[in-house]
């Protein structure tokens, strides 16, 4: 699984830069201004072959007792009992506070693996503004520039030393066709993934119990159906470390995203009685970036009524409307109903995500495309499209190759990818397509 680093630290110290440096995105918003970031927010992160998962946090005070500030607080210690490594970030410019003491002396008590990261260090990295860090016991301050990228790299390697495990070489070699198939069931806590799965099995294999959070962690179960070897997996409803914060613990994002991560295919779990929640849409857009074949499953359909149905289908149209790909069953896992349906559509899922498309008809299919629809003109340019082949599976993806590719719009690709899919009946899967520019050989001559 992936690893999780949590950052830490007081507010306006360059946490929420440092998360945009780390999964090369602006999904964090940053300003000049103390106490912008309040809840947890997760991201993929990747620094040369390491990914990881990275959590930005709010300013912390670990003492706060009442209001936002013990909110957000709450927030930060849930992310450190996650997270396998935390950067603590300071401001070398401000200076030491008492507030980064108060921190630091949390930190110590969690027997987390902590690094302390002087931020906004700037020319810096041998200053005696260094120095007076050394009094937070964290140990030595790594002095780096968030905002320019200074120094990140040898942070995020200590970060990960020892969390990173090494490629066995002869699990390397063995081919795809002889692995299971890795199918992780997905929802929110109560949903009915272990009582799913127990019914795959035929035995009470996994604890199904009418309380949220029965479920604290990952667990792999092996499992066989008409000859192909799966690997299925429980996700946690709930954190597996840590304290328990309140009597029902909060949702675990972090274990969830995990499991998606090192699935084949995701099976998101809906429940018919709560409808779609933000939780469930959070985890479907992951599913989506993650390029994950996902199947979508509407749970205790049998406890609904015709209301509710219709209720609950324009919800999913609307808050779920970019997995239109995916197929959607109405099941009961208690009852047994639907079940045949859902393994025809994992298996439909899962073939569509390994397709072979071959160069000639892709480009055949490019070519009619166009002839049909060109790309729309931007200015004296229209983009010409003029071959295209596969680059990757799980999920596809087709590359097109043409002139002026810069100016095809979101629109077109959305065009290009139904008239892909409708030929080779994808579904289930994401599919990419990847504009490349044609090389001029005359724009480079020899000196």
């Amino acid at each position: 699984m992936k690893p999780v680093i949590a950052l830490v630290g007081r507010p306006n110290v360059g946490k929420s830069t440092l998360f945009n440096r780390l999964t090369r995105s602006r999904d964090a918003i940053v300003a000049d201004y103390a106490g912008l970031t309040r809840d947890r927010h997760y991201g993929d992160g990747r620094v040369g072959t390491y990914e990881f998962i990275v959590i930005d946090t709010g300013g912390f005070e670990p003492d706060s007792s009442e209001g936002i500030y013990h909110e957000m607080a709450k927030q930060t210690c849930q992310a450190v009992a996650e997270a396998d490594a935390v950067i603590f970030v300071v401001d070398v410019r401000a200076g030491l506070s008492a507030q980064d003491h108060d921190i630091a002396r949390y930190l110590r008590s969690t027997g987390k693996r902590v690094l302390l990261a002087a931020n906004k260090a700037e020319g810096m990295k041998d200053g005696p503004q260094l120095a007076e860090f050394f009094e937070l016991g964290i140990g030595e301050p790594i002095a780096v520039s968030s905002a320019h990228g200074q120094g990140v790299r040898s942070l995020i390697d200590m970060a990960l030393e020892g969390l990173v495990p090494e490629e066995d070489e002869d699990e390397a070699e063995v081919d795809d066709a002889d692995r299971p198939v890795r199918l992780a069931v997905c929802g929110r806590p109560n949903v009915g993934k272990s009582t799913l799965i127990n019914t795959w099995l035929g035995e009470e294999r996994l604890v199904a119990f009418d309380q949220a959070g029965t479920t604290r962690d990952a667990i792999h179960v092996p499992f066989e159906r008409d000859g192909q070897r799966y690997e299925l997996i429980d996700t946690a409803g709930l954190r597996r470390k840590g304290r328990v914060f309140e009597s029902i613990e909060k949702f675990s994002v972090v274990k969830t995203l995990q499991a998606i991560a090192d699935a084949n295919v995701v099976l998101l779990l809906i429940d018919a009685t709560e409808g779609v929640s933000d939780q469930d849409a959070h985890i479907a857009g992951y599913i989506l970036d993650s390029g994950r074949a996902v199947v979508i499953a509407i749970n205790k359909w049998d406890a609904v009524d015709e209301y509710q149905r219709q209720m609950l289908q324009r919800s999913i149209e609307t808050r779920l409307s970019f997995l239109k790909f995916a197929p959607l069953l109405n099941i009961s896992a208690r009852r047994r109903q639907g079940l045949g349906p859902l393994w025809q559509a994992i298996e439909a899922s899962w073939a569509s995500a390994r397709c072979k498309m071959p160069t000639p008809v892709l480009t055949r299919l490019l070519q009619e495309a166009v002839a049909f629809q060109q790309p729309k003109r931007a200015g004296s340019f229209r983009p010409k499209l003029r071959y295209a082949h596969q680059g990757g599976q799980n999920p596809p993806v087709i590359v097109i190759h043409g002139n002026a590719v810069e100016h095809v719009t979101d629109v077109y690709k959305r065009y290009l990818e139904s008239r892909f899919r409708e030929h080779f009946k994808l579904v289930g899967t994401p599919l990419r397509i990847e504009l490349r520019a044609s090389r001029n050989p005359f724009t480079e001559k020899d000196s």
